[in-house]
């Protein structure tokens, strides 16, 4: 089954691997003639005999082409093999790479693909000419004979020369930019950074241009090896690889010389190196350089994903330094000083420890809850600040309607940066927080990652507001405080930015904050102005991010900051049960309401029919919650209860009908990731010239046609714990049939079945490894480099004090 590895792949990535089932859907396979029957079974037969370790795969290089026959005086429109016009003949075109259904996301291009990848077929008679040709470090890189003509319509033809189809050409122009003719000419295995193909199939395109010239020893093959395994790195959420599993990859994909592969990638730039200090258990860290030495480990990684994490460390460690407390209290918070690495510890101060609590009579009076601005001090772009006093700040803080509430305002109040954890019941308190500051006069926002989140946080917000009536829905100024991380990235939603382009705002709590990946966490701490407070809030325990990084728990981890950990529970049968989960316990909770249901099955035929029973009519009918309110959860897109057979099934059930807008009907139920880690839900509405319309929670969204082709939008009533993440419904059907078992962690446990709030059935097919997963594996591990840099930071600040 294809899963969205839990707390690793992004599931929304649904590209096939090329050449397997989705690619030929998307279009584009050629279809073989008769005469070449015999050589696609023999390619069959070569391909399984690598698979089966029989032969090497290095053995296809040392294989002869034959001659190309001449070539035809335009490629194919439907991707058909055939030769571009050039001045000599070109080898014949192999097995092409097929083009991936790929979406925006990235999860299922690190799959194999359906069936067998395509390689290069073997000859049934070698050419005079080419006897002496073998494999090795040394074979000379000719250039190719092809001459590539300007534009998209010279991509097609490279392509084409070299066996692929033209569906290819748009994606490897936007890969690979005005130049791509000419780079995939020079360097065949450039093809490797068109989403969705794999290595096999940029050999079969690199041997039909080569000839003769083509080995595994290739520099080209080899750098452009390494720019791919570091990509999928980080489509597994690694924002670096160890250097000697980045060398065990390039020796199983038959690199003759790996180190000196990995030197060479290192002396150009394209990867960076760094060193990485171990934590032994037991050991503390060296504090000077008199000290035994620490052992390191070596890492590997993209620019790109290492800027990101050394701006996010950069940027926290800004807001802590330019952080101005009070103008009457000292902070008596500093970095580091948190209970313990997780943030649940119980000793965390109640309000009256807090030395806020102990100034309450200080509070200004009512109606005078701030200080007056200094201009010379207190002024940025968007005008003067307002500086509340530590009184004020005691003041709110003793009005919040809890205990938990109350400790995360005093603490923010002495801090630039704060974590605060808890479950679902706990986001009260960055609602009772925001309120508060609002109240102070300060531009306070709260972003989650989903549009879902954000109504919940709204509702919140309603409830604690000091002007709203019970039962009214939330207000105006409610309404304007709880936005969404990619709108107040974008300026859709939010205050907007300031003259100088930071966000205009004095606090911003990010809930969900698990689910901030690397580059957005980066451009999210680079908008905010010098001593802006941040807190990131979430509960521990749910999935990662789906692109690279950990952030939320690298930042906790690295006790860089205070921690605020609620003590407040989740209640109801569906809270019990999450809370035991997340501390590695699947216990039976009594359910007295149906709460909660365990559906046993034998096998995925019976998993698919009885989550659409369920669906239709048990839920409905025993709690009266209607089937559009209900979501459906499993593990992966693929195998017969992925999404895909899960969303069929229940289209033709709930919404039957042609599928004549791209395989979508009015009234179907939608999910359309337009970037990696975001989903919108929504309903079809209809489709023209302009795309797919949908109605995503009263908000109108057009997805243009061919995001519809490649895949950025499925059918949404089954969907991955990843693009359930952020979000909750009335009740929540999750999918566990047998071939599951192994993309099972704690993590997405605790993940898919929090997302139910009245209801929860679980389809039950994988036994006892269901406990076993939520007992023994926590998460699988991501390798980043963000804990180390937050703690180099708060040694610097350590050492030299003055430098904060």
């Amino acid at each position: 089954m294809s899963t969205d590895r839990a707390g690793d792949n992004p599931p929304e990535q649904e590209a096939a691997a090329p050449g397997g089932e989705a690619g030929r859907e998307a279009g584009g396979a050629p279809a073989p003639r008769s005469d070449s029957a015999a050589s696609l079974a023999s390619l069959a037969a070569a391909v399984r005999a690598v698979e089966s370790g029989e032969r090497s795969a290095a053995s296809f290089f040392a294989e002869t082409p034959r001659a190309a026959k001449a070539p035809a005086a335009r490629p194919a429109r439907d991707g058909a093999a055939g030769a571009a016009p050039s001045p000599a003949p070109a080898p014949a075109p192999q097995q092409a790479p097929q083009p991936a259904s790929a979406g925006p996301a990235r999860e299922e291009a690190a799959q194999r693909p359906a069936g067998p990848p395509p390689a290069p077929a073997r000859p049934s008679a070698p050419e005079p000419g080419a006897q002496g040709a073998t494999a090795g470090p040394t074979v000379p890189a000719a250039r190719p004979a092809l001459v590539p003509a300007p534009g998209i319509e010279g991509v097609r033809r490279v392509l084409a020369a070299g066996g692929a189809p033209e569906a290819l050409a748009e994606r490897a122009a936007e890969a690979l930019g005005q130049q791509a003719a000419e780079a995939l000419t020079e360097d065949p295995w450039q093809l490797l950074t068109v989403p969705g193909v794999r290595p096999e199939q940029a050999d079969g395109f690199a041997r039909a241009l080569l000839g003769p010239a083509c080995g595994p020893g290739d520099e080209r093959r080899a750098q452009a090896l390494i720019g791919w395994l570091l990509e999928q790195a980080a489509v597994a959420g690694h924002s670096a690889l160890e250097a000697s599993a980045l060398r065990a990859a390039l020796a199983q994909r038959a690199v003759p010389e790996p180190d000196e592969a990995l030197q060479s990638a290192i002396a150009d730039g394209a990867v960076l190196v760094f060193q990485d200090a171990l934590d032994t258990p037991g050991r503390p860290r060296a504090a000077t350089d008199d000290d035994e030495e620490q052992p390191v480990r070596v890492l590997l990684g993209l620019d790109r994903l290492a800027m990101a994490e050394e701006s996010v460390a950069d940027g926290l460690a800004r807001l802590l330094n330019t952080f101005e407390p009070p103008a009457d209290e000292r902070s008596r918070i500093a970095p580091g000083t948190a209970p313990d690495d997780t943030g649940a510890d119980d000793t965390a101060p109640t309000p009256q420890d807090t030395p806020a609590a102990d100034d309450t009579e200080a509070a200004a009076p009512e109606g005078d809850t701030t200080d007056a601005p200094d201009a010379a001090d207190d002024t940025d772009a968007s005008g003067p600040r307002v500086r509340p006093s530590a009184g004020a700040w005691a003041a709110v803080a003793t009005a919040a309607p809890s205990g938990c509430a109350a400790e995360l305002i005093q603490t923010v109040a002495l801090s630039g940066l704060v974590t605060h954890t808890g479950g679902e019941a706990a986001r009260a308190e960055p609602a009772a927080l925001i309120a508060a500051a609002r109240a102070l006069g300060l531009r306070a926002y709260g972003a989650a990652h989903t549009a879902d989140g954000r109504r919940r946080l709204a509702a919140h917000l309603a409830e604690v507001a000091p002007d709203a009536a019970p039962g009214e829905p939330a207000g105006p100024a409610a309404a304007e405080a709880a936005v969404t991380v990619s709108g107040l990235l974008s300026g859709a939603e939010g205050p907007g930015r300031d003259a100088d382009g930071a966000l205009a705002l004095d606090l911003l709590v990010v809930l969900d904050a698990p689910q901030l990946d690397l580059e957005t966490a980066a451009l999210l701490v680079e908008s905010l102005t010098d001593g802006t407070r941040l807190v990131l809030s979430g509960d521990p325990g749910v999935l990662w991010s789906a692109g690279p990084g950990r952030l939320f728990q690298d930042v906790l981890q690295s006790r860089f900051c205070p921690q605020v950990a609620s003590r407040t529970p989740d209640f109801g049968p569906i809270g019990e049960l999450v809370s035991g989960i997340s501390v590695g316990e699947l216990t039976e909770v009594d359910a007295p309401g149906k709460e909660v249901v365990t559906v046993p099955v034998r096998d995925a035929a019976e998993a698919v029919h009885r989550t659409v029973q369920l669906v239709a009519d048990s839920v409905p009918r025993a709690l009266g919650i209607p089937a559009e309110q209900t979501q459906v959860i499993t593990v992966g897109h693929g195998g017969a209860a992925g999404t895909r057979a899960l969303n069929a099934a229940l289209k033709e059930r709930l919404n039957a009908g042609p599928g004549r807008f791209g395989g979508f009907d009015p009234g179907d139920r939608a999910a359309y990731s337009p970037a990696l880690g975001r989903t919108l839900l929504g309903t079809v509405t209809g489709a023209d010239a302009d795309g797919l319309h949908l109605d995503c929670a009263g908000t109108a969204v057009v997805v243009p046609r061919e995001q519809v082709d490649s895949g950025a939008v499925r059918h949404g009533w089954a969907l991955t714990a990843h693009q359930a993440a952020g979000s909750r419904w009335p009740a929540a059907v999750v999918v566990l049939p047998g071939d599951a078992a192994g993309g099972l962690t704690r993590a997405w446990v605790h993940t898919a079945f929090g997302r139910a709030e009245r209801h929860l059935s679980v389809v039950q097919g994988v036994g006892q490894a269901l406990s076993r997963a939520v007992a023994e594996l926590p998460a699988k591990e991501r390798t980043t480099r963000l804990r180390t840099l937050l703690r180099l930071q708060a040694e610097e600040q350590s050492a030299d004090p003055a430098a904060g």
